[in-house]
């Protein structure tokens, strides 16, 4: 039973072969900061790191000390492995310079050799 003075969230978090969905229950009033150290999650994944990794509410970054509502899913994402435009423009560049004739070359030298 949810009253005017408790709070119910749920902190996630998620990796490639790990996700975790942890249900808080707080005072009102209380912040992001506060679910994520109640829930746990920070023993259970020691790779989070609060000054590195963002969090947010429902898909939108927020900063630890914001409050929460009843009903709000705290989130925590895992820090980017590369930029995502350097990581399109590399594919690009890649596509380009292979431009087919990579296999066509490699089906020469298969045929010669054979």
């Amino acid at each position: 039973m949810v009253t005017e003075q408790s709070v119910n969230v749920e902190v996630v978090y998620a990796r490639e072969r790990a996700q975790a969905l942890i249900p808080v229950k707080g005072q009102a009033g209380i912040t992001l900061a506060e679910a994520i150290e109640r829930s746990g999650i920070l023993a259970r994944f020691p790779e989070i790191d609060l000054d590195v990794n963002k969090v947010g509410i429902f898909g939108k970054v927020a900063k630890l000390d914001q409050v929460l509502a009843s009903g709000d899913r705290v989130e925590i994402y895992p820090p980017l492995i590369a930029d995502p435009k350097q990581a399109r423009k590399q594919r690009a560049t890649g596509a380009k310079a292979d431009d087919g004739k990579g296999v066509a070359e490699e089906a020469k030298v298969s045929a010669a050799s054979a």
